[in-house]
């Protein structure tokens, strides 16, 4: 097996667990509410406490990701985040959590940063789009996992017990990581040329290629990370299912659609990629305003077409992952590239998921969770507007090979 394949099945491992930790929380967060007392407000601000320290950490780790070897890197904030998650079993607060929830977050924002830098170095900017379509189907499944595991667990052996054994695959597989994969050298597949806008800081802040595209998932991700947060709370409130009812339909659906979305959306925009340089940026446009009619009968339809539209949305919602990575990767070169993942990292989530879960909370106490979540509405149509005229700025890259 060659390198690049060992390293894209670890790194791909280590994302899976990376999210399973992530999304343990929506999957008992009734449970948790119960026990404290707090409300959908300070439930939300949970997340945005998460998010917060992973943007407050990116732009350190991208400055050493661009100077350091990045696997010692990346196996360092797998075990932070790892022994942060097992001290759940000592949380018997709500301002406990709180910081326990935030500490998770430096752990998680070394290995998002490093992992798509180090596996860039391994493949050309053809082929990139095909193997973060694998790399971040880690998302969907790892959600997935994280709201069953939530569910299953939380109600028969307490909240705390799904977090700790969320955490304990993540220090077997950052060991497995430090024994069987080498550090590649670094821009070694780069085949752009490395012009100042590509790669150097002063450019980067004049590359509309990046920040069209991080734009674009800053606002998908708004919508993203605020469905997930509120829709299992949701489906107890107007689907009349039970929190492991709920949990387990939409763990199913996310595992199926993320599978099926996240792979069509990366065989699509590698065939398109052959004929139009711009298709990362315009597929991902186009999943973006697909998801909208199916979210919207989500959030208002009757309760009858609950799933069945849930289905239609994530799927949509799915289709951009590993194209709009791509985008975003392929838009610098190797040598600012951490830094770059850094700052789009910061964005994304300072402009979506660390907001969004909160704000949904702050309109949900006030006037109904429903229209806390026809928020995200709003964005998934703004991030089709960034990307289709981001597209006018897409690099062009090699087109992959047939096959």
């Amino acid at each position: 097996m060659s390198p690049a394949i060992v390293a894209l099945l670890l790194l791909t491992a280590l994302n899976l667990i990376n999210f399973i930790d992530r999304y343990v929380l929506p999957g008992v967060q009734p449970l948790i509410q119960h026990e404290f007392l707090v409300n959908d407000e300070r439930m939300g601000a949970l997340t945005t406490a998460f998010f917060f320290t992973y943007m407050i950490a990116a732009p350190l780790t991208g400055w050493l990701g661009d100077r350091l070897p990045r696997k010692p890197l990346i196996i360092g904030g797998a075990l932070l985040w790892s022994i942060a998650t097992l001290s759940t079993a000592y949380v018997h607060s709500y301002s406990e959590l709180y910081w326990r929830h935030a500490a998770v977050g430096i752990g998680e924002a070394t290995f998002s940063i490093f992992a798509p830098a180090m596996l860039a170095d391994f493949y050309p900017e053809g082929e990139r789009n095909r193997i973060f379509s694998i790399f971040y189907i880690a998302i969907p499944v790892g959600a997935a996992l994280g709201y069953l595991l939530g569910g299953a667990v939380g109600p028969h052996y307490g909240w705390r017990a799904p977090f700790m054994l969320g955490a304990i695959p993540g220090i077997l597989i950052a060991a497995a990581l430090y024994f069987f994969v080498d550090e590649p050298t670094r821009g070694s597949a780069d085949q752009l040329a490395s012009t100042l806008t590509r790669s150097t800081i002063r450019g980067f802040f004049r590359n509309p290629a990046f920040w069209f595209a991080t734009l674009g998932l800053a606002t998908l991700t708004f919508a993203m990370g605020g469905i997930s947060v509120w829709l299992p709370t949701f489906f107890v409130r107007f689907g009349g299912y039970s929190l492991a009812q709920s949990t387990q339909r939409i763990g199913a659906i996310t595992v199926v659609d993320g599978l099926i979305g996240t792979l069509a959306g990366g065989w699509l925009a590698q065939r398109w990629l052959r004929r139009n340089y711009r298709a990362l940026y315009l597929l991902s446009a186009v999943s973006a305003l697909l998801a909208i009619p199916g979210a919207l009968v989500v959030f208002f339809g009757p309760k009858n077409f609950m799933l069945p539209a849930t289905i239609v949305a994530e799927f949509f919602l799915f289709l951009s992952t590993g194209p709009l990575n791509a985008a975003i990767v392929n838009s610098i070169a190797a040598r600012i590239r951490s830094f770059a993942v850094a700052a789009n990292l910061f964005m994304i989530h300072a402009l979506g998921d660390a907001p969004s879960p909160r704000l949904i909370g702050y309109v949900s106490d006030h006037h109904g969770l429903r229209l806390g979540l026809g928020l995200t509405l709003i964005s998934m149509f703004l991030s089709f507007i960034i990307l289709l005229v981001g597209a006018r700025f897409a690099p062009r890259i090699p087109p992959p090979a047939q096959g």
